[in-house]
């Protein structure tokens, strides 16, 4: 089992053990005087091996242009040059938020091209305490990617991770004992998991904390071209964890299987992979999983990124106003990037997704009135280019002329791959062994769905008459004109969020999973971004992981 030594005698760990190619481990220690009795403590991990592999959400994963010369080259950056990097703290978020700010359409067209980008592995890395097991360097910690992924939304998890999952027990003259943080994960308040303290919720048995010791688990992380689609970004995954497993077999280990804990958009593409590959999947966490889809990419595809929420404070909405300016604050930012780049539109709300979810306002001298948009298909509203409430605009979708007046038949194709990707690599799949949470806030609202409001009251504005209006102009602030067949028009702007959820994924599509999966975890106090940052989320993953662990 995993232990850190025995305390009852001084030692000192050794920095930076290693395994060689045969699978032996070492550490170099310096040489001291004769006088100096403390040992040298380096921990020894079981000889089975369950990875632990963390997938990031959609813009979490670090890209750079192309550096391979066979591969189609970015425009705008140099080969190996950064294209995205989300920012890691306030100076670095200005400092972003102002270079975003300053660049075109056609710019930000360039350095978006999902076919020059590649992973960038040289992100931030935050190691946090300096005394786990095995991987508690930055080149050990690079290895295994943790580089690729956003470390400020990440690195809590990864160092959590890393650091609990190999110290379960220590020995007091022989006896195992259980480490303090397990201790205390027993007496966390499950109430803040949205359970009781029967069930899932009861506390990890010795029975239970014996047979997840039996394992090590090393800590990877996985970042992917969230541009491209998620059956692309799936198959990466697929053979990443295939040369993971084979690692640690070639080190004379036994490994046939890894845990995928997941963020957002990951886990879309963890079910993806694990439809592929189920016998080498030991188990899944999805956290914050937009399971049927999420309405605020129609909101941020036709209207810009939002700058503000009813229910942010002050300083939040300035935050979320810098992350504007980076994703674009504008339809005619958003555009040229998400509308032919499939990955975003598969966040879109699928076919699952109840319906109506798309409406109009009409204010009138009479009466106000809220209708519902036709979304039988979905995928018909994406790929339509006519109404004036689409999503889409494609005068708007290629400012740098890279599709040769193709750009239409590129983004139903954009769309048509993710109809694909929900409705045939994914349809209703989910593990065996999953967990999965969500927020249910109504202090972190959501697009539960969108609306299009009036700017001003129209009178005789008929329903018939906006249904068969067309459309006009764009309007700050993310509204649009709409024109009438009699020549009337009618400013509309886009409603505010409206639905308890963490943010970003409204509660209805979180909760999707259902009944296919071993459980769903109904949670509040946090931000989508931030879910893996919360200490709660920390101690309910780690509850979790040993629940699974019990399948293997």
């Amino acid at each position: 089992m995993a232990t850190s030594g025995n305390k009852s005698e001084p030692t000192r760990p050794l920095t930076d053990p290693y395994e060689d190619k045969e699978g032996n481990l070492r550490a170099f220690a310096p040489l001291s005087p004769k006088g100096n009795n403390t040992r040298g403590r380096v921990a020894v991990p079981p000889m089975k091996i369950v990875p632990v592999i963390v997938v990031a959400g959609i813009m979490g994963s670090n890209l750079r242009a192309n550096t391979n010369p066979a591969d189609e080259q970015n425009e705008e950056l140099k080969p190996g040059e950064a294209a995205w990097r989300p920012p890691n703290g306030i100076d670095e978020g200005m400092a972003e938020a102002k270079k975003w700010k300053a660049r075109s359409p056609a710019v930000r067209q360039k350095i978006l091209d999902p076919n020059t980008l590649e992973v960038d592995p040289d992100g931030a890395i935050t190691l946090g305490m300096p005394d786990a097991n095995f991987v508690w360097n930055e080149k050990i910690a690079k290895e295994r990617g943790w580089g690729e992924i956003h470390t400020s939304s990440y690195a809590t998890l990864l160092t959590t991770l890393q650091q609990n999952l190999n110290t379960t027990y220590w020995s007091v003259w022989g006896n195992p004992t259980l480490e303090a943080n397990w201790s205390l994960l027993n007496q966390f308040d499950r109430a803040k998991w949205g359970i009781k303290k029967e069930g899932i919720g009861a506390a990890l048995s010795d029975e239970e904390m014996k047979k997840f010791a039996r394992f090590h688990y090393p800590v990877y992380a996985f970042g992917y071209n969230w541009l491209k689609s998620n059956e692309v970004s799936a198959e990466a995954l697929k053979t990443r964890i295939e040369s993971i497993i084979a690692y640690w077999k070639g080190r004379q280990r036994e490994c046939s299987s890894v845990l995928l804990v997941t963020h957002s958009m990951g886990g879309l593409v963890a079910r993806a992979c694990a439809k592929k590959i189920p016998a080498k999947i030991a188990g899944v966490i999805h956290g914050v999983m937009p399971a049927l889809g999420a309405p605020a990419c129609y909101r941020r595809l036709s209207c810009g990124t939002e700058t503000s929420s009813p229910s942010n404070s002050l300083i939040d909405n300035v935050k979320a106003e810098k992350f504007a300016q980076i994703a674009g604050q504008t339809t005619a930012e958003t555009t040229p990037v998400l509308s032919t780049a499939a990955g975003p539109l598969e966040l879109l709300p699928n076919h699952l997704y109840p319906i109506p979810w798309l409406f109009a306002e009409i204010k009138s001298t009479q009466k106000n009135e809220v209708i519902a948009l036709p979304v039988d298909d979905p995928y018909d509203l994406y790929a339509d280019f006519s109404a004036w409430y689409r999503m889409i605009d494609p005068a708007l979708a290629d400012p740098a002329k890279e599709f040769d007046g193709t750009v239409e038949q590129t983004i139903r194709a954009a769309v048509a791959q993710a109809k694909k990707f929900h409705v045939e690599v994914l349809g209703d799949y989910y593990h065996p062994n999953t967990f999965v949470f969500y927020a249910d806030d109504t202090t972190k609202l959501s697009f539960g769905t969108c609306k299009w409001v009036p700017l001003a009251k129209s009178p005789n504005f008929s329903v018939s008459e906006l249904f068969a209006a067309k459309p006009h102009s764009y309007v700050v602030g993310g509204g649009r004109n709409v024109e009438t067949e009699k020549g009337v028009i009618l400013g509309l702007q886009p409603a505010v969020q409206d639905t308890a959820g963490d943010g970003t994924v409204p509660a209805r599509s979180g909760a999707g999973p259902g009944s296919k999966v071993r459980q769903v975890f109904r949670t509040q106090g946090y931000s989508h971004q931030e879910s893996y940052v919360n200490p709660a989320m920390l101690s309910l993953t780690l509850h979790l992981i040993v629940k699974l662990m019990q399948e293997v």
